[in-house]
């Protein structure tokens, strides 16, 4: 699933190529990823995008917001003027429009689809001045680079026995952070996934602060990872996976100690790798 380099990826291009642009029409192909009336949205002008997390708010002239999370599969692919070279990348399945475009939205200028092979993501028609209202935003932890302090990050480890990778992905209590980031910055930071949170050090908790941080810039700075189905909305792919520390590299050797190979097991059903010898 997408995490914040991904999703701060598709944010800065939504709005590059989307911003004071208005909606001329909206075609809804599949009602189980659209909530709300379309209609509202017809005639508003694009005068910013925002990041929740993992959330992505399109804001609109006309006091209406497009809230959307891509979770799994989803991908939102633009077409207009401003792309001189056209690409779209083959994880774009069935291309655009095809079978599984359940949006199109166009503009005075230009086209955005929506893409979902699986139909796990959402889209959700609400008012601007509610966004940060909305439920699930509300219970949004503290976002790295944004809100998220070293202090209330060593008060959120210090107040549960779970273990240091599930919490870190979990949304209600650090925003942003999911499976691929996490075993890199565990890896980076030499911390077993298995450890109780509260068992870290002032000195491990740092460690793995900056750990975090590390990680995540060097998403954002290679686009996010395409290791699955994210694309960024002018059809290209994100390169992280080609740069990831840990995440991916089962039976290889490790690139710290050079001695031992990267295992690769499930915690919490989901995919995790570690040093055996690195991490402790």
């Amino acid at each position: 699933m997408p995490e914040l380099p991904e999703v701060e990826a598709i944010k800065i291009q939504l709005e590059k190529f989307l911003f004071n642009k208005k909606i001329v029409s909206i075609d809804v192909i599949n009602r189980k990823v659209f909530q709300g009336d379309e209609k509202k949205l017809i005639g508003g002008v694009v005068i910013k995008v925002r990041r929740f997390g993992k959330v992505t708010s399109i804001d609109l002239s006309n006091g209406y917001s497009i809230l959307t999370h891509v979770k799994l599969t989803g991908q939102y692919i633009y077409r207009g003027p401003e792309l001189k070279n056209e690409i779209l990348s083959k994880k774009v399945i069935g291309g655009i429009p095809g079978v599984h475009t359940h949006l199109i939205i166009r503009f005075d200028k230009g086209i955005l689809y929506y893409n979902d092979v699986r139909r796990f993501g959402w889209i959700k028609v609400t008012k601007t001045s509610q966004v940060e209202n909305e439920s699930f935003i509300k219970k949004l932890g503290p976002e790295p680079f944004k809100n998220l302090t070293f202090s209330n990050f060593k008060e959120i480890l210090l107040k549960t026995k779970r273990n240091i990778k599930t919490l870190l992905m979990d949304q209600s209590k650090l925003s942003g952070v999911g499976n691929i980031y996490a075993n890199d910055a565990l890896w980076l930071a030499k911390i077993d996934p298995r450890r109780q949170a509260d068992s870290l050090s002032s000195v491990e908790a740092l460690s793995l602060f900056k750990a975090v941080e590390t990680v995540l810039k060097t998403g954002l700075k290679y686009g996010g990872a395409s290791e699955l189905a994210f694309v960024t909305p002018d059809g290209g792919e994100g390169q992280y996976q080609n740069h990831s520390l840990v995440y991916g590299h089962e039976g290889e050797i490790c690139k710290s100690c050079k001695i031992n190979k990267i295992e690769k097991f499930f915690l919490g059903g989901r995919g995790t790798y570690i040093c055996p010898i690195c991490q402790k």
